[in-house]
């Protein structure tokens, strides 16, 4: 194999966890190469609500992870994890004081009410002086902490001169004839190219919510709509495939519902308007949701305000009707009332994506109106031919519902009393809905030491992976989690591949 240019370690994804496994491996004396495929860095990571994991207790941190993966996940990585994530903070902060950042730190529990619910917390970056996310990250839309969180790891990667390509995929991996990772194969800018990794490669290039051919092989549910990245389309997971990855997890994404925008130039899906979190046991929510769900039958079927709605939102849209050989429920109906539409935007667009033009759902929801994204209905008649089904049915569903909310009890699906609100102000409004994936959290399966291994549970030799990319979260998502994983895996990832022994010495 002929070489074009040689470097220690080769780091294949530019989002959190790319950086972050950069930024230790030159720490640790590594010389660097940090590609990204798309023309902008940042990932998905860019675009999440910017709140990194922090714990106080391990052994707590550990019982909580352990639970909510239900046996998923091999107990020694969460053990690894747990330890790291009581152990962030300060490195956080060393990272954030690079960029002069203002941070905070606070308490906020898990989802779900596991042993060591109240251990967890969140990092925070609440500002940087003479930084707006809006100038310096056009391309990007979603909430604010994302965008701070990168400037901080971009900040680092910079000071530490790590060489960063864009537009630069990755092709293959590339192995020694005796059959250890050696390099990779890109296309530099249209360019193919080898380069030599003489210590070890980090795979950091995120999942497949961009890949409906993949999806199709691991998911039951289709279609699925895809926010935040069309970049993600499974190319790390089949590159360790190649060198006889084990897989995990891969039914397993982090999503909700949304719209699709009636414009083909918008190529990502619209999220769902996203409410506060809650954790069953504790205080119940009680901010108005001005919407129900309902299937192609006309019905409600879910409990439209679960715990933690943006990562289990979508699960009860996966039924298979075999008589019908259709997806009932694909797409479902969103309902509002006249006063429910006046009450907030019901959608946002949440995509890190150059060439998606610059949506901003309006704030009285009248524009989707005018764009088609939502239906004006100025009777049930007219809502029941809408959704497709009698205006007996349509009548049936919301006379139950605001029955529900005269009484303070929803007695089909357990939606917390202070979260619903009658639907009986004409005109009303009506959007189809689909799953839509944030991100994925299967795909190769690793150790401890994120190695990535076969299925004999064997390191494939120089193979690292980090973030979400086979992310350790295998049943019930943590909020804020992968961007905690982001950080310790890529850290341990680049800290391992930069410590090896160079393979051709």
């Amino acid at each position: 194999m002929t070489f074009d240019e040689t470097y220690d370690v080769i780091v294949v994804g530019y989002g959190f966890a790319g950086g972050a496994a950069a930024i230790e491996a030159a720490d640790q004396g590594a010389s660097v190469l940090l590609i990204e495929k798309m023309p902008d860095p940042g990932g998905i990571s860019i675009c999440a609500g910017g709140g990194v994991r922090l714990a106080k207790d391990a052994d707590e941190a550990f019982a909580y992870l352990n639970a909510t993966n239900g046996g998923r996940t091999d107990e020694a990585v969460l053990r690894t994890f747990a330890d790291s994530v009581s152990n962030l903070e300060g490195y956080l902060r060393d990272l954030a004081a690079v960029s002069n950042a203002n941070v905070v730190v606070r308490d906020r529990p898990g989802n779900y009410p596991f042993p060591g619910v109240d251990t967890w917390g969140f990092f925070e970056v609440e500002s940087i002086p003479d930084f707006d996310p809006k100038v310096e990250y056009p391309h990007v839309r979603g909430r604010l902490g994302g965008p701070l969180v990168f400037k901080v790891v971009d900040d680092n990667v910079k000071k530490r001169a790590i060489d960063v390509r864009l537009n630069c995929p990755a092709t293959r991996l590339i192995k020694s004839p005796d059959g250890i990772v050696s390099g990779v194969a890109i296309n530099d800018d249209g360019v193919p190219r080898n380069i030599k990794a003489c210590r070890g490669v980090v795979l950091a290039s995120g999942g497949f919510e961009a890949d409906p051919s993949m999806q199709s092989q691991y998911w039951q549910m289709a279609p699925v709509t895809s926010a935040v990245s069309l970049g993600n389309t499974g190319d790390g997971i089949r590159m360790a495939q190649e060198l006889g990855a084990d897989l995990w997890h891969m039914w397993h994404f982090h999503g909700s519902y949304g719209f699709r925008h009636t414009d083909p130039k918008f190529t990502t899906s619209l999220r769902m308007k996203r409410l506060p979190d809650w954790t069953p046991g504790r205080e119940l929510p009680d901010v108005k949701m001005a919407w129900i769900v309902v299937d192609q039958d006309g019905k409600r079927y879910m409990n439209e305000y679960p715990p933690y709605g943006q990562d289990t939102g979508h699960r009860d849209m996966d039924i298979f009707d075999t008589s019908t050989q259709s997806f009932p429920r694909i797409p479902s109906f969103v309902i509002v009332d006249e006063e429910g539409r006046k009450m907030y935007p019901l959608g946002q667009a949440v995509f890190n994506d150059r060439n998606n033009p610059g949506y901003e759902w309006s704030g009285d929801n009248l524009q989707e109106v005018e764009n088609g994204i939502l239906t004006k209905a100025d009777t049930l008649a007219e809502l029941a031919e809408i959704v497709g089904v009698e205006e007996r049915i349509i009548e049936a569903t919301l006379g139950r519902w605001n029955g529900f909310c005269a009484s303070g009890a929803d007695g089909d699906f357990d939606r917390p009393p202070g979260t619903m609100m009658q639907i009986k102000e004409p005109p009303y409004y009506v959007g189809k809905v689909w799953p839509v994936v944030s991100n994925t959290q299967g795909g190769p399966r690793h150790d401890s030491n994120q190695s990535i291994v076969n299925p004999y549970n064997e390191p494939i030799p120089r193979l690292y992976e980090a973030g979400e990319l086979g992310s350790i979260w295998g049943y019930l998502y943590l909020v804020g989690g992968n961007l905690a994983e982001c950080f310790i895996s890529g850290r341990i990832a680049g800290r391992e591949a930069a410590n090896l022994s160079p393979w051709d010495a």
